[in-house]
């Protein structure tokens, strides 16, 4: 999970100035209104996208896997962990890769269906190298099921870019501090930054779907309003039930609807407003939820993080 973040949270920081042009020229880029690479951006994008990638699996090798006991390359099935949480993470980090690849693209005047073709598979591009060393580590080795959640995360970002030009359906994510980190710190994490990356039980991850876009203009329905349905679960201190149990626990899953935040209905002419926009966009805002989960039924949160 933390590799998983690292790279996810290091890429796009790598190339936020060309994120932040990018957003000058969307959501309205077609392919008939650029029709010419610029090369010196694509050039610039390339490069920084080169050497900040290098330099981010270089470190991450070093930092992560030097001292770990390393095997022959094999696969491990991880599928059942967790309450496929994990799998939830891996597709909404592939996901915004991909948005970030398909806009930083367009960006460098490459036309709408290349970029959106090309672009929208770096998500699983950029996460597979971390499936291949893991592939070599004797203590797990590499997940079938990440790389299915890494591939539908960024295969969703060119299905709806080729179906609206478009992000309609928006992965986000949100979290709360539970007690079950506190149980098992060294691996849920010890402190609020490190809970918020490995802490399970305090992540829910969303879709936040803009009803707008799907209605006919003349519609009064608030375009800035979204509708989000929500995943989660709880209890969960070790990554089998058979843990969980021995300490009492009953791992299960937490279903979510609550209202949302469409942020980029606020765009305006500030690339900063505009990039800041853009970066929060893959977060939840906390609003009010109802919840469904088998030990309680329906349980209403006036305002839920």
């Amino acid at each position: 999970m933390l590799r998983r973040i690292i790279l996810i949270l290091g890429f796009p920081v790598l190339c936020l100035p060309t994120v932040s042009k990018a957003q000058q020229i969307l959501p309205d880029t077609t392919e008939t209104t650029i029709t010419q690479v610029n090369k010196k951006k694509l050039f610039a994008l390339s490069s920084t996208f080169a050497v900040g990638y290098s330099a981010l699996m270089i470190s991450l090798n070093q930092a992560w896997y030097s001292k770990e006991e390393r095997t022959d390359f094999h696969f491990f099935n991880d599928n059942s962990e967790w309450k496929q949480m994990d799998k939830a993470g891996h597709y909404w980090g592939a996901f915004h890769e991909s948005r970030a690849g398909i806009d930083m693209l367009r960006w460098a005047g490459v036309p709408d269906k290349k970029a959106i073709l090309y672009g929208g598979l770096l998500g699983a591009v950029l996460q597979t190298p971390i499936e291949v060393f893991d592939g070599y580590q004797g203590n797990y080795g590499a997940s079938v099921g990440d790389l299915i959640a890494n591939a539908t995360g960024s295969a969703t970002v060119i299905a709806q870019e080729l179906a609206w030009n478009e992000i309609r359906i928006m992965p986000k994510y949100s979290f709360h501090t539970t007690p079950y980190a506190d149980m098992r710190p060294n691996v849920l994490g010890s402190n609020l930054s490190e809970k918020a990356l490995k802490d399970y039980n305090g992540q829910t991850y969303w879709f936040s779907v803009n009803v707008g876009a799907f209605l006919p203009e003349s519609t009064k329905y608030p375009k800035w309003l979204n509708v989000a349905v929500g995943y989660g679960a709880q209890e969960m201190v070790y990554n089998s039930a058979s843990g969980n149990q021995a300490l009492g626990l009953d791992a299960h899953r937490q279903f979510y609807i609550s209202p949302d935040l469409n942020l980029m209905h606020f765009k305006g002419r500030s690339k900063v407003w505009n990039t800041a926009l853009y970066v929060l966009s893959i977060v939840k805002v906390p609003a009010p939820a109802l919840e469904y989960n088998r030990k309680d039924g329906l349980k209403l949160h006036p305002l839920y993080f």
